[in-house]
């Protein structure tokens, strides 16, 4: 056999060998996508190559990931990180693509071939593999994952796991309880080691008697005491143990009264104003005989109390505002408007859809009442006792507001937070029922307090140096509610939470007397959720503090009202008393408003009431940012808050525009004057025979008050771009709803709740 020598290859290539670099060349592991965990959390399920929905055009933008359902949220963590947003806030205890279980409203899965939808619930069964999964969230969000590579049965696992834990069975299931005690004792060594477990934290919980003293001192209320007949929830489960009465009744007596009274709730004191009228709380008295005799015992006390011994005021709020399931509805539409459907198809009536909604008009009518009362404890130096029938609902949002106009200390950050904490928290309001934290019964639910927190928007849009604190303040403030970590949004009443955690403290072997802001802490403890960066977007750049002056004129003056009584009895009752429709219309003459000088040229001569006087007297004078403060409340007065109904909204969203740009600015204002302020206090001039101190430009320190720093002179002058209408917020892979042609997202609130497996989407185009 011979030996055959390989042949040379015969074809010569002139074009340059291709340049390959061998790292690139070899494949890349697979990037194994961990999720952040908080103490206690675990993972219940999973699933890769899943894909976020970014743009509702295409999905050039979507996100490719991993999907991960945990015993506290949803996390999504994408393959490739992207670039961290300057325009949002940092949560410290959730992701940017986090949602916590208790936020989510409806889990929607879908199956585009087969045409079909179900809204999934606990324990449920899914006959189909969803090929999409759609979260609305309780704070607007609506959040789109698609399937498209991921495996059928691993999305089926996650999609229900999501359902299930969203719907938890019992309250201490919530995953605060659990996260709480691990954080409680693995943080043991921090504070054993001499830290102040409360870290500064300043809002009283009004859960002991020196909370309540210090408020009554606080207002003046020399006649009123502590009563601790409550101690231990011995009459009323529903209120706090201690709470505040006339000094005239005695204890004996509130108890004889309580069991008449519905939940056993005792007339409750809740301000004093400095004339010594003050704002009492009342439920409804269940024997008709019994009525009488004890409401003239309970106002003839509150007269007692008054120093002119003033009449006492009753307002019937179930009769004159109203009731929750309205509210709840009105909310539903303004959410469905604002949010879910498509603006190209509701553009040219979206005001007249906002209005249809009555979610302004109900703004509107507590803003009113709460001014009548104001009249009433203000002008007519009299007492008013505030009557609904269970006095956890409608109570809480008329007597905060009423406060909020009347006292400058709970337009402050920590008095708003101390006016929440007493008239919401304490005072017995069903958070766990109206936020539906556990999905149970959705006739009891009801934004209450987010009609209050809008409410209290109308006033600082009206008012804006009035308020020490921020729109994104009140907007974190209502996210909070859907975070389950915190004590003061979980639980109906004192006493569930005080037996909730104590079997907390018993389960988790945290010792008897321990401070419950350390084991269980409120939402007020903001650096839990923030960086003390991001806390100063809770900071108003426009607040007048207590004792500013303004000046006018260029001379620096302070308005004070000087004090008039105006009683019925001067010019006889009132036209709407007098006709039995307490506050049926707008009879307060506005500010700069032309209804009020078109009712005088053409409406019937009538003679001017106490009211009105009261009313006109006080619009005709600059209004004192730390007085009284009333707010316009004429239809074409109520605005709507565009940073929490609009914030998730792409086509919503503006570029380098919004209110923001004037915070900005405003921001930079005041830091440079603080700056210079800080210099000129550190500086000292040349004394004789001495040496000056160094130049006061040195470094200032970090701990600033404002989130905007003030510009050099070098810093463009336009706001950053990172600016927009939704700052701090930013809707860009928040919301994903389809085009005009797209899901009918309206059946979910104007239609059945839930979608049946069967039904089908022929019409639609998926």
């Amino acid at each position: 056999m011979f030996s055959v020598k390989p042949m040379k290859p015969t074809f010569k290539s002139y074009l340059p060998p291709v340049q390959t670099d061998v790292k690139k060349t070899i494949e890349q592991p697979i990037k194994k996508l961990e999720p952040k965990l908080l103490q206690g959390e675990i993972v219940v399920n999973e699933v890769n190559f899943v894909r976020k929905c970014i743009s509702a055009e295409s999905s050039q933008d979507d996100l490719w990931g991993k999907l991960i359902c945990t015993n506290f949220k949803v996390s999504f963590i994408p393959q490739d990180a992207p670039t961290k947003q300057k325009s949002k806030l940092s949560h410290i205890l959730l992701g940017e693509h986090d949602i916590p279980l208790t936020c989510l409203e409806q889990v929607v899965t879908v199956n585009d071939t087969k045409g079909k939808k179900k809204v999934l619930g606990s324990n449920q069964k899914l006959k189909f593999n969803p090929t999409e999964l759609i979260l609305y969230c309780k704070d607007l969000r609506i959040i789109r994952f698609c399937f498209d590579e991921a495996g059928p049965e691993s999305a089926k696992k996650v999609c229900l796991a999501i359902a299930h834990y969203s719907h938890p069975a019992d309250l201490h299931l919530l995953f605060g309880f659990e996260y709480q005690g691990r954080r409680y004792h693995e943080t043991k060594g921090e504070r054993v080691n001499g830290s102040n477990p409360r870290r500064g934290f300043q809002t009283p919980n009004f859960d002991r008697p020196s909370d309540w003293d210090r408020e009554i001192k606080r207002t003046g209320a020399s006649e009123w005491r502590v009563c601790s007949v409550n101690e231990g929830y011995a009459i009323s489960p529903s209120l706090p143990e201690y709470i505040v009465v006339p000094v005239s009744l005695a204890d004996q007596d509130l108890k004889k009264y309580s069991i008449f009274l519905l939940d056993s709730r005792i007339p409750h004191w809740c301000w004093n104003h400095p004339n010594g009228s003050a704002l009492v709380r009342m439920a409804s008295i269940g024997d008709p005989i019994q009525q009488k005799k004890i409401e003239q015992r309970v106002f003839t006390a509150i007269t007692k109390s008054h120093p002119q011994r003033s009449e006492v005021i009753r307002s019937d709020l179930d009769k004159c505002l109203p009731n929750i399931q309205d509210i709840q509805s009105a909310f539903v539409r303004i959410r469905q408007i604002c949010v879910m459907d498509p603006f190209e198809e509701s553009e040219e009536r979206w005001l007249s859809s906002i209005e249809n909604s009555r979610w302004l008009e109900h703004v509107r009518a507590f803003l009113k009442h709460s001014a009548e009362i104001v009249y009433h404890l203000d002008g007519k130096n009299a007492s008013v006792i505030l009557h609904e029938e269970e006095d956890r609902d409608l109570n809480g949002v008329v007597s905060s507001l009423v406060q909020l106009m009347l006292d400058p200390h709970y337009r402050s950050i920590v008095g708003f937070q101390s006016l929440v904490q007493k008239e919401w928290v304490m005072a017995g309001h069903r958070f766990l029922n109206r936020c539906n934290h556990l999905k149970k019964n959705e006739k009891e639910e009801s934004p209450l307090f987010m009609l209050f927190l809008d409410c209290v928007w109308q006033m600082m849009n009206q008012y804006p140096a009035a308020f020490e604190f921020t729109e994104a303040y009140l907007t974190v403030l209502s996210d909070s509610m859907w975070i389950p970590l915190f004590s003061t949004f979980l639980f109906n009443s004192p006493k569930q939470r005080a037996k909730h955690l104590m079997d907390f403290t018993k389960n988790k072997a945290i010792p008897q007397g321990e401070d419950e802001a350390v084991y269980f802490p409120p939402v007020w403890d903001w650096s839990q959720q923030f960086s003390t960066k991001d806390q100063t977007l809770f900071n108003n750049p426009m607040y007048v503090g207590k004792g500013a002056a303004c000046v006018q004129n260029g001379e620096v003056k302070t308005f004070k009202r000087t004090k008039k009584s105006y009683s019925s009895t001067l010019r006889g009752q009132s036209a709407s008393v007098r006709n039995g429709l307490k506050g049926g219309e707008d009879t307060f003459p506005r500010r700069g408003s032309l209804v009020s000088e078109l009712r005088s040229e053409f409406s019937p001569v009538k003679e001017e009431s106490p009211s009105e006087r009261f009313f006109k007297d006080w619009f005709s004078r600059p209004p004192d940012q730390q007085g009284v403060l009333i707010p316009l409340f004429m239809p074409s007065h109520m605005a709507l808050w565009k940073l929490f109904f609009l914030r998730w909204v792409p086509e919503a969203c503006i570029p380098k525009g919004g209110s923001i740009t004037a915070y900005h600015k405003l921001s930079q204002l005041v830091d440079e004057i603080e700056i210079l302020q800080s210099q000129l206090r550190r500086y000292k001039g040349p004394s004789p025979g001495g040496t000056p101190l160094p130049s006061p430009s040195g470094p200032i320190s970090d701990q600033r008050r404002m989130y905007f720093k003030a510009s050099s002179p070098h810093d463009p002058p336009t706001p950053p771009d990172y600016l927009t209408s939704s700052f701090p917020f930013s809707p860009m892979g928040n919301l994903c709803r389809r085009g005009i042609h797209g899901t009918p997202i309206s059946k979910f609130l104007t239609g059945a709740r839930i979608w049946l497996s069967t039904e089908t989407l022929a019409n639609d185009t998926i």
